[in-house]
């Protein structure tokens, strides 16, 4: 199965979130980047651009398909990962890490609860496949 970490929690539409206080980092997930193939370009928001949970931010582009990108969680975009602009290709070999998309100020940090655990995405990712 897809690599899933279990200090985050998941979307049903393949985002991931790391929560720190009243801010998450957002990205998508190892079973998205591997769907997607490889990644050559990204069209991210800017930052002070809001998000309701569930919008769209930005897309994905692979040699595959053009995939848009959704905030599981509603709140402000604070800061844009700008290296992705220049290495696509860090969302393939690194989803988790250096190829963060965003990270935003919450609207309600409570949101986060009700995304899915590792176990649960994981077992989604099962049902689903």
């Amino acid at each position: 199965m897809s690599n899933i970490p279990e200090n985050l929690r998941y979307s049903k539409d393949h985002e991931w979130v790391s929560v720190e206080g009243d801010s998450a980092s957002i990205g998508i997930t190892d079973y998205a980047q591997s769907s997607l193939g490889d990644v050559v370009y990204i069209d991210m928001p800017r930052v002070g651009d809001k998000f309701a949970a569930h919008e769209a931010f930005g897309s994905v582009e692979s040699v595959k398909a053009v995939s848009e990108v959704f905030t599981p969680i509603g709140g402000e975009v604070t800061e844009v990962n700008d290296g992705l602009n220049d290495t696509p290709e860090k969302v393939n070999s690194d989803p988790y890490g250096d190829a963060w998309f965003i990270k935003i100020k919450m609207d309600n940090p409570l949101e986060a609860d009700g995304l899915l655990s590792s176990a649960e995405y994981e077992e989604y990712l099962e049902a689903t496949a």
